[in-house]
């Protein structure tokens, strides 16, 4: 049998990651070497633009532990675990010839991790020079540049609690790496029926070593017959 990493299912997921990691470091490279930080630059007027920021936390800014350099390294190792657990269910499911989609997802979720891991381990060193921050491995933060504040303005007077308040929807500022692993959610949420039914989990995570039959232990008895043998006695028969 053809192993299954001499397969589509493992060369299309493999260069799927290698291509979109490639893809979100060149933005970040490109972008920390041509902008100055906190530059912003509109793409489609106010709908979309290019606002360089660094950050300290997770995906589209948020913090885990408020921060700083304890929540910075326990973030890091964080991610690292979790793309080490999703590298293994990415085997498993190819091992098993997976859902395509479940395949496609997983690629997605991990290229975006790795992508925001390479600038936590290794911006604070490699810009260590052009960084506004001082940092060593394991401590580097994450450049994310796109923004697209989809409306802005201030609520209406009567709306409780926030009424009046100037309020952006979709204020947060984002990465192709966190772009990468929404959609791989998205598309794991769709299509979870199909890929996390009960048969597709089996196939996926499941073993991939062929099922033995099973062999019963029950010892068969004999059973008696009910046919009736023939009477040879000479005795017995019609005179």
């Amino acid at each position: 049998s053809v192993s299954p990493f001499k397969t589509w299912k493992f060369t299309i997921p493999v260069l799927l990651i290698l291509t979109l990691l490639s893809i979100d470091q060149c933005i970040k490279i490109y972008v920390k070497s041509h902008f100055m930080l906190g530059e912003i630059l509109p793409i489609f007027g106010d709908w979309f633009k290019i606002y360089f920021i660094e950050n300290d936390g997770m995906a589209y800014g948020m913090k885990l532990f408020g921060g700083g350099k304890v929540g910075k390294l326990i973030l890091t190792l964080f991610r690292i675990i979790v793309s080490f657990v999703g590298f293994w269910c990415l085997i498993k499911s190819i091992k098993n010839n997976a859902h395509w989609g479940l395949l496609l997802s997983l690629s997605l979720v991990l290229a975006g991790a790795l992508g925001n891991i390479i600038d936590s381990v290794f911006y604070g060193v490699i810009y260590a020079a052009e960084n506004q921050y001082i940092g060593g491995w394991f401590e580097g933060q994450v450049v994310d540049m796109f923004y697209a504040p989809l409306w802005e303005g201030h609520l209406p007077e009567w709306l409780p609690l926030w009424g009046g308040q100037f309020f952006v929807f979709f204020s947060p500022i984002w990465n192709f790496a966190d772009a990468c692993i929404t959609v791989g959610v998205a598309v794991m949420i769709v299509g979870q029926n199909s890929f996390f039914s009960k048969d597709s989990i089996e196939l996926a995570f499941g073993s991939s070593k062929p099922a033995q039959p099973e062999v019963s232990n029950v010892e068969e008895t004999p059973t008696e017959s009910t046919e009736e043998t023939p009477n040879n006695n000479p005795s017995d028969s019609p005179q």
